[in-house]
């Protein structure tokens, strides 16, 4: 599709003799998959999630695509001349929303991530992990088509990290490209669709898979019945497995903060597809 993003041969240095910090990087964040982007600190990850949000330009090669892109940065600036529902409100309408519709969405948001009753502070003084509610919601109040989340889970309290896993399956199975950046290797274990590593300068798929690490948060049982055929394609996604136990049957495990957005996908599917039971993982329904 054209607006989908890529980079094609892209390079990226600082002042005219400055050593690479990438070279031929080749990616396309395809809408509706995750894509988690590793390596040690100081490699160029931070650099590769600019060049996708098109917030620096390559040195070399070309970036195509034009989507409708949210960001947030490792390092957010806190000390600005607003409000949390102000400045929300205002980039907002810079989004192209409404007033009335941009502050409606930054109040939704903030309400999500436990921070509404500070809608009225000054940005100024927010505490760091206030602060960064507020940079994770200006990035998802205008639902945008590409989201690239630089160490966005930093700062968070524990709900908002599972509010925020919540949104970030919520982009992908309205059919959004999600790139991320974590220090935590647990963070969306297995639910990327693709991973990648920058190290010297270079971003290479990941073909092996690391060696597996514990879920972070609890996980549910949900066992379905449905239409013959294969489950719904986001479904498959936001479950971290699935299997077929009878003819139209089938049981996923979901972490808990995708589980509301995996049962959306099953009512709403066109026939729906009936939910048998819901249980802990290895609990009693």
């Amino acid at each position: 599709m054209p607006g989908e993003l890529r980079l094609e041969g892209v390079g990226r240095r600082y002042g005219v003799r400055g050593p690479w910090v990438l070279r031929d990087v080749h990616l396309h964040p395809a809408p509706g998959t995750l894509t988690r982007v590793g390596g040690p600190n100081g490699t160029g990850k931070s650099t590769l999630l600019r060049l996708l949000a098109r917030l620096d330009a390559p040195t070399e090669g070309r970036v195509t695509g034009t989507p409708r892109t949210a960001y947030v940065p490792e390092r957010f600036p806190a000390a600005l001349p607003f409000t949390a529902l102000r400045y929300l409100t205002h980039l907002g309408a810079v989004h192209g929303l409404s007033r009335t519709a941009a502050e409606r969405a930054a109040g939704y948001w903030l309400d999500r991530f436990g921070t509404g009753g500070h809608a009225h502070t000054p940005m100024s003084r927010l505490s760091k992990g206030g602060s960064q509610k507020v940079a994770v919601a200006q990035a998802l109040l205008a639902e945008p088509e590409l989201l690239v989340l630089d160490e966005a889970w930093t700062g968070l309290d524990t709900d908002a990290r599972a509010e925020l896993d919540r949104a970030v399956a919520e982009r992908t199975a309205a059919g959004s490209a999600v790139v991320f950046v974590d220090h935590d290797p647990r963070r969306l274990a297995g639910l990327a669709d693709a991973e990648y590593t920058v190290g010297d300068g270079t971003l290479r798929r990941r073909t092996a898979p690391e060696p597996a690490a514990a879920p972070v948060g609890p996980h549910l049982t949900v066992e379905v019945r449905g239409p013959a055929g294969e489950l719904p394609a986001q479904a498959l996604r936001l479950a971290a497995s699935a299997e077929e136990t009878a003819d139209g049957t089938h049981r996923l495990t979901v972490p808990v903060s995708h589980s509301d957005v995996l049962l959306r996908v099953l009512l709403t599917a066109r026939p729906p597809w009936h939910v048998l039971s819901v249980s802990p993982r290895g609990g009693a329904r």
